[in-house]
């Protein structure tokens, strides 16, 4: 089965350097990336059952992955605005 890739410039292209740029000056941001990204490795693993687990707790990850989206899309939105 064919794992769909969801990283952030995949996700947002119209955003590539806005994304780039909040990764260089802003440290929430960042750190919101960070674990967007290495959540999401997690759950492209338990779907290629590289990591065996259970459907609730793979659920549970793509809840925290879609909570962790939006607020990188809010911010992507408000420093949008502000160029």
């Amino acid at each position: 089965m064919a794992v769909e890739h969801h990283n952030l410039i995949h996700e947002f292209p119209e955003f590539r350097d806005l994304i780039h740029k909040l990764k260089m000056e802003n440290h929430h941001f960042r750190r919101i990336f960070d674990e967007y990204h290495e959540l999401t490795t997690e759950i492209e693993n338990m779907e290629n059952e590289v990591t065996p687990t259970s459907s609730l707790a793979e659920e549970k990850a793509k809840l925290r992955r879609v909570h962790l989206k939006d607020e990188l899309f809010a911010m992507l939105k408000a420093s949008a605005k502000k160029i």
